[in-house]
């Protein structure tokens, strides 16, 4: 897409802080990070979210991230780490190209990338795995 602002950026047309980058990703820090090291992993090609990337594709971006983390570990010495995919601006989607975010983890970081657990019965629990399983 011309005027997909992550497309540029993957292509190299706009500079970025690149600390990973092959033939069909570009890893990016983050310019408003969660934590120190926060990173984006970009694929060069567009794909608006997880529903269109192909499961090739998307199986190559989780490899991307699991060699950046361990540099991250390693470099940053964080504790841990998050990987976050959004789909969709009701889930946090801000940009609609498909991207995985890498977020270190320190002690006492600050951020709350969690939510709150509700309490289904057993018998929802069944009714949605019904729902989704028909």
């Amino acid at each position: 897409m011309s005027d997909c602002i992550f497309c540029m950026i993957a292509k190299g047309e706009i500079p970025s802080n690149t600390i990973f980058e092959n033939d069909n990703f570009r890893v990016i820090l983050d310019n408003g990070p969660a934590t120190k090291g926060h990173a984006l992993v970009l694929p060069k090609n567009h794909y608006a979210d997880l529903f269109e990337i192909p499961e090739d594709v998307v199986a190559e971006a989780a490899k991307v991230a699991k060699t950046v983390a361990g540099k991250m570990k390693e470099k940053l010495g964080c504790d841990g780490l998050n990987l976050v995919q959004n789909n969709g601006a009701i889930a946090g989607q801000t940009v609609m190209h498909f991207h995985l975010h890498i977020i270190p983890r320190y002690e006492d970081d600050g951020q709350r990338i969690l939510w709150k657990p509700s309490s289904p019965s057993a018998e929802e629990l069944v009714e949605i795995k019904n729902q989704i399983v028909g």
